[in-house]
């Protein structure tokens, strides 16, 4: 059965949250070791942190029962801090990778775009992020976003850009857009019609799984 570890929780995207509370981490890393199950760290932001819902209803959740009806087994570890830019999930991730995991679902970006800070900066900071993975040989799959098309042409070639690119060069699993299916409509966003409610999650999961499916494929022997 797959487990989920919760490590951090969630908060509006306009809080970002720069560390764990004490007790929360002394919690998470006190549960004990899970036998012969590799694990799968999600390291984004809001969107996989699941702001606003419950633990059942959020991505996490939503792809653990996922994994279970495929009989895939794994251990989720959600490290997922809302607010979170790439610079943030930089400066966080030696920490993080302290007792490295199996696999890696990356998904950092997105407020990046929502507050305007240039492309180049977050494609030097998921490049960083992803040659640390690389040199611990941990395979990845990278999560995308797209930029929104009122940033104009220029902003939007460059942002959209990063994930593919970065898929390419280090030869990882890509998504190409986290919200694809579900961006704007108000039958599967909550009310600020940027975090998925648990319909648009719904929607999400079933959009990625196959690429789960493979990244777990990657760590068999």
């Amino acid at each position: 059965m797959t487990t989920v570890v919760n490590l951090i929780g969630s908060r509006w995207w306009r809080r970002p949250i720069r560390a764990m509370t004490l007790i929360g981490t002394i919690a998470a890393l006190a549960q004990p070791a899970l036998a012969d199950e590799p694990t799968i760290l999600l390291y984004g932001d809001s969107l996989m942190a699941g702001l606003g819902l419950s633990a059942d209803e959020g991505f996490m959740g939503q792809l653990q029962a996922a994994m279970e009806d495929k009989g895939l087994e794994a251990d989720l570890v959600n490290a997922s801090v809302s607010g979170d830019t790439t610079a943030d999930g930089l400066a966080r991730l030696d920490w993080t990778l302290g007792d490295p995991p199996d696999a890696v679902i990356l998904g950092l970006g997105a407020n990046d775009m929502l507050q305007g800070l240039p492309p180049a900066e977050a494609r030097s900071n998921l490049e960083a992020i992803m040659a640390r993975l690389d040199a611990l040989e941990v395979p990845v799959l990278l999560v995308g976003m797209m930029a929104n098309r009122g940033l104009g042409d220029d902003y939007v070639e460059a942002f959209d850009a990063i994930y593919p690119d970065l898929a390419q060069e280090h030869d990882a699993l890509l998504y190409p857009f986290f919200l694809e299916g579900v961006a704007l409509d108000p039958a599967l966003n909550q009310p600020d019609l940027r975090h998925p409610n648990a319909e648009g999650v719904a929607v999400i999961v079933a959009g990625v799984m196959p690429l789960v499916e493979e990244l777990v494929q990657r760590l068999e022997p």
